[in-house]
This record gives structure tokens, sequence and C-alpha cells, in this order.
């Protein structure tokens, strides 16, 4: 039986977004947006899905006058896309019928 991929992770940007985090302490929102190449709009709201679903933190702060938004991936995150990819890998490696 295939395991239940997680809908919030199977998002493209998303899946970026969490992959790109984990890699990282943290990133800021021109940074995330540069490396995944998503609009500014389009970014915003993954990064609030992501947020509501307690995957990764936000935290809105000033550098100067300058507002900035940095993310963070959190455990619960962490825990998620290791299932995600688990359950990817599960697919992969299921034996094939001949």
């Amino acid at each position: 039986m295939f395991k239940e991929l997680d809908s919030l992770l199977h998002s493209q940007l998303r899946l970026a977004v969490m992959s790109i985090l984990l890699s990282v302490e943290e990133a800021d929102f021109v940074y995330l947006k540069e490396q995944t190449g998503a609009t500014s709009g389009n970014l915003s709201v993954q990064i609030e899905k992501l947020r509501e679903a307690g995957y990764i933190d936000v935290n809105k702060l000033f550098k100067g006058k300058v507002p900035c938004t940095v993310c963070s991936i959190t455990r619960k995150g962490i825990a998620a896309f290791e299932a995600y990819t688990q359950a990817l890998q599960d697919y992969i490696n299921r034996p094939s019928i001949s």
C-alpha cells in the first residue's frame, strides 16, 4: 500500500522553500524569492501556508528602516519533510510486478 503524500509539501514551490530552509539556519524573503524564481505574491502565500501548518517560523523585523521577513524551518517541518521524502522513496523502491 502506498503512503499518502503530504499535500502541503507536494506543491513545487512549498517543497523548494522547505528544501532551502533545511540547508540553512534561516533565510530571508529576498533570498527565497531569488532561489525559487517565484513571484513575491505567490511566495508570500506559500510561506503563509507553511507557517500556518507549523512547518516554518516567520519573523518580521527591520534591517535599519527596511522591513525584512526571515523564515526558518521548525522541528515539525523537518519531521514532515523527512516523512514526505521517505514516502517518495517508498514509491520509487516499490517492487515492479512483471
